[in-house]
């Protein structure tokens, strides 16, 4: 039996975190062991900005226990034509500061999409990418009557060690009159995007979902003074009941499946560039919570009409698993240091609790022998699971440190003409020619065209290279030292 629980975590919900804990696993069996992973999520209007130079305390780094998932959705990227053109054949300014940053940490980028201005990122520790799998994107446009796609939805789903996720990056209808309109935007992408997949094919058949973006509610009938000297004085909780998404979330059931941990920073937009300033321009525009995150966990079955009182986040699941899903928010925050946008930032991270549902690399790939830019090397595979593999699946030489799947230094198709059996071990040869010349620390990994993640990664290991040495490219190592 599954049961599912999310949790917002604060000082008065400690011992129903522990009785909701207990409850879980006495349902699901005792002594079911589980992990914890931490996923770290930033939503982020910036503006057309290019990027600051230093994204460190945005993705706060050093942070314990370490993260697992990064997950960062940005809105108004710089999107006119030619340069989003430009990006479509390169990488954007913002996808290449979160790689150079997180890439040196073992973070992987395990894929993206993108939309004029929207745009979805998603980074994985390099040791989870085997267990990430069956990733899917796709987009809905709801701006400019659908067509342009300066507003609407992008999203990423997989299976992430046998559990289905989404992850939906919105820019939703501006402007105070706007809120029913932001409802009908959220509900229709909810309803339409299809990614294409039999296990879950829309967006809330996932067993669990975070939408985030900037969703543009506003803090409805308060004037000017009254929200600012709210903020000034740190009395949040006054503006509260009149934010539009808390008081649409009373009223529209599908938003009631949804959580949101409470809004204890200062409201996001809009503020003069470079400051901490609200805005001071002719339009004064009034403080706003637009940016947001919140999640949903799967209900065993979507509430009726009659049901509407009934929350989602206390449901179970359809009883094919084994063990609960418990997500828990460490924190709801925003980042005040950064001026770029007239929106700052807003993270959130958890903790997602869960048992893998498997722990096995669908292929075990390894390099033989010593591998040089002297001579041939062989490498070796081997599927251990029977997936739905392709004569279109590679392998790639990739240093360690890499970005991305494409990051590789070079790669081999797998054995042409004949698909593998289960354990059936195959060896290839990789030209001299197309192993780095200067070596270093390198893996190997198994890239699936049908999953479009990398299903098998091997142990890191050195390439050498006598002819680096003699032609003085690098230093001769003689027992240890450099010569």
């Amino acid at each position: 039996m599954t049961c599912i629980e999310d949790l917002s975590s604060d000082d008065e919900a400690s011992e129903e975190v522990s009785r909701t804990l207990d409850e879980a696993f006495q349902l699901c069996g005792r002594f079911i062991p589980c992990d914890t992973f931490r996923l770290h999520m930033v939503t982020w209007n910036v503006a057309t900005a290019e990027p600051p130079e230093d994204v460190t305390s945005l993705l706060q780094l050093d942070v314990q226990p370490p993260t697992d998932l990064y997950v960062i959705g940005l809105q108004e990227v710089n999107a006119t034509p030619v340069r989003f053109i430009s990006d479509l054949i390169v990488e954007d300014s913002w996808s290449h500061v979160f790689m150079d940053t997180l890439a040196p940490r073992g973070f992987v980028k395990v894929t993206s999409v993108r939309m004029q201005g929207l745009l979805l990122l998603v980074f994985a520790k390099q040791v989870h990418l085997p267990y990430i799998r069956n990733i899917r994107t796709t987009y809905t446009r709801t701006g400019i009557y659908g067509y342009w796609g300066n507003k609407g939805g992008v999203s990423v789903r997989f299976s992430f060690y046998g559990h289905l996720v989404c992850f939906l990056n919105c820019h939703l209808a501006a402007h105070m009159n706007y809120a029913l309109q932001r409802v009908d935007e959220f509900e229709h992408i909810l309803e339409t995007q299809d990614f294409d997949i039999e296990d879950a094919p829309q967006i809330r058949d996932h067993k669990v979902v975070f939408c985030f973006g900037d969703l543009n509610f506003r803090i409805a009938d308060h004037g000017l003074h009254f929200l600012r000297s709210s903020i000034n004085s740190g009395r949040l909780n006054l503006l509260w009941d009149k934010d539009q998404l808390i008081m649409m979330r009373k009223k529209e059931p599908f938003l009631q499946e949804f959580e949101e941990g409470p809004l204890n920073f200062k409201p996001t937009y809009k503020f003069d560039r470079n400051s901490d300033t609200y805005d001071t321009s002719g339009k004064k525009r009034k403080p706003a919570w637009t940016d947001r995150i919140l999640w949903r966990i799967k209900p065993k079955s979507l509430p009726s009409e009659g049901d509407d009182d009934e929350k989602a986040s206390t449901s179970t699941d359809d009883g094919q698993d084994e063990c609960p899903i418990l997500v828990t928010q460490d924190k709801y925050t925003s980042d005040m240091s950064y001026g770029v946008s007239d929106h700052k930032p807003v993270i959130a991270t958890f903790s997602v609790e869960l048992k893998k549902g498997f722990d096995t690399a669908l292929v075990h790939v390894s390099p033989v022998g010593v591998w040089s830019a002297d001579q041939d090397a062989l490498l070796t595979y081997t599927v251990q699971e029977d997936f739905m593999s392709s004569t279109w699946d590679w392998i790639g030489l990739y240093k360690v440190g890499f970005k991305s799947a494409t990051d590789y230094e070079t790669f081999v198709w797998v054995r042409e003409g004949e698909l593998p059996e289960t354990n059936e071990v195959i060896q290839i040869s990789v030209d001299k020619d197309e192993i780095p010349l200067l070596g270093g620390q390198y893996v190997l990994g198994y890239y699936s065209t049908n999953m479009q993640s990398i299903i098998g990664l091997s142990s890191s290991f050195q390439v050498r290279s006598k002819r680096a040495v003699m032609e003085g490219l690098v230093p001769e190592d003689v027992n240890g030292l450099n010569k």
